[in-house]
């Protein structure tokens, strides 16, 4: 590409390029790992991010001309399942050079698995008040503590771990952000067993669990700038899973793999439609039987399927922001907040589809017991990700511009009374 069309390029000759490349090295019988090597290394993978770290320095607008050439060969892309991005994404914007040497591309091959280790038993919502601490002792830190709802935490190579390692500034002065060695001695992974019959989340104990200094990310201080990185990302994405790659039944060694690994990572999320309301079944479960004819219940029914469609708006502009390269905004909280609401709503509109066939689980049930599924999931759509009560309180305060909550734990953490 010409020095002109590298400060400013057009589509085509982005097209033209990516599809030289592709038709030059896709080939579906190679190792997965070698070849997501290879296109880690071209920028094709991520072409967004900056050409120094494995991109190609692309405005977001041009990305899904990639894509759509990667879709016409049917090439498999970079590792997208998991928190993998939202981990690199973070890494990007605060991460040292060393960092996003050692991390980025392990992360595009998907030689390496990340979780997010943020939440606590008390301090869920509060996650400024967490208290796993994390000292220091020369040229390392020691953590102890708990970390609990860590979604793949029991197959994670690395961590993205909150700790506190001050306690006598305010609580949100007082966190650092460190990348922890998921596989060391000091790391307890217990799996948690849910209502719905899944156990995607664990709970993680810390007993003197090493991370060198130079696995601090950002400051000593300044975790709580970068944990609203990570949530930010999180948040944008709370409408369905973070970084889906679709499974395709196609011939060839590269394919086999890919299979393989898309059922080991998206295990955890095999609930998570369900978690969302499955607006999609609604329609059809309603002309089945014959609960369309009824005057309330199509009432409902449209007011699911509005707020569904309020939803898919609002996303469309947060993706419109990110094209146009705008920082993350409050887009992220008004749709996690609207996805609670649809979710409700849509468990509230199969109950009365199903009525008392909804509280029958397994093959009894409708749909084999899926939306008995549906009831007991969706309250977590309201929980994961931060509460509806805390994105009420960012958009009340960041968007409305309305007074701040009074606050009782203002001051030295460790004076703060806690649970």
């Amino acid at each position: 590409m010409s020095e002109t069309a590298s400060t400013d390029p057009s589509a085509d000759s982005v097209r033209r390029e990516v599809r030289e490349w592709l038709e030059a090295n896709w080939d579906p019988n190679e190792d997965l790992v070698a070849w997501r090597n290879l296109l880690a290394d071209s920028g094709w993978g991520m072409p967004v991010w900056p050409r120094q770290w494995h991109g190609r320095d692309l405005p977001q607008a041009l990305a899904p001309v990639v894509d759509e050439e990667f879709a016409r060969l049917g090439a498999v892309g970079v590792a997208k399942t998991g928190i993998r991005l939202l981990a690199a994404a973070t890494l990007l914007e605060h991460g040292s050079d060393a960092h996003k040497a050692t991390f980025l591309h392990r992360i595009l091959t998907g030689e390496d698995t990340w979780c997010q280790l943020f939440s606590e038993p008390g301090s869920g919502s509060d996650l400024a008040g967490a208290t796993t601490r994390a000292d220091r002792h020369g040229d390392h830190f020691l953590v102890n503590g708990q970390k609990v709802w860590t979604t793949s935490a029991h197959h994670a190579d690395y961590g993205l771990l909150l700790a506190r390692t001050d306690w006598d500034v305010p609580k949100h002065q007082g966190l650092t952000y460190f990348v922890l060695d998921m596989r060391q001695e000091g790391v307890d992974v217990r799996p948690l067993k849910q209502m719905n019959g899944h156990a995607s989340f664990n709970q993680v104990f810390f007993t003197d669990a090493v991370v060198p200094a130079e696995n601090l990310v950002s400051a000593v201080g300044n975790g709580w700038q970068v944990a609203i990185t990570t949530l930010m990302h999180e948040r944008r994405g709370a409408d369905g899973l973070r970084g889906v790659q679709r499974e395709r039944d196609l011939p060839g060694r590269i394919y086999e793999q890919e299979r393989e690994e898309i059922a080991v990572a998206l295990e955890p999320y095999k609930w998570y439609p369900q978690r969302a309301g499955r607006v999609d079944l609604v329609l059809e479960r309603a002309q089945a039987t014959g609960r369309n004819t009824d005057p309330a219940t199509r009432q409902e029914i449209a007011k699911l399927l509005t707020m569904a469609r309020s939803a898919e708006w609002t996303a469309r502009r947060a993706r419109a922001a990110q094209q146009q390269g705008r920082p993350q905004g409050p887009e992220g909280s008004l749709g996690k907040l609207a996805s609670s609401n649809i979710a409700r709503q849509a468990s509230h509109v199969h109950t009365l589809i199903a009525g008392a066939n909804a509280m029958l689980a397994g093959e009894d049930g409708d749909l084999g017991g899926l939306i008995a599924e549906i009831l007991v999931s969706v309250p977590a759509t309201s929980i994961a990700g931060g509460t509806d009560e805390i994105q009420r309180n960012i958009i009340a305060e960041r968007v409305l511009g309305l007074p701040k909550e009074p606050r009782m734990d203002t001051g030295p953490f460790r004076d703060v009374k806690r649970n």
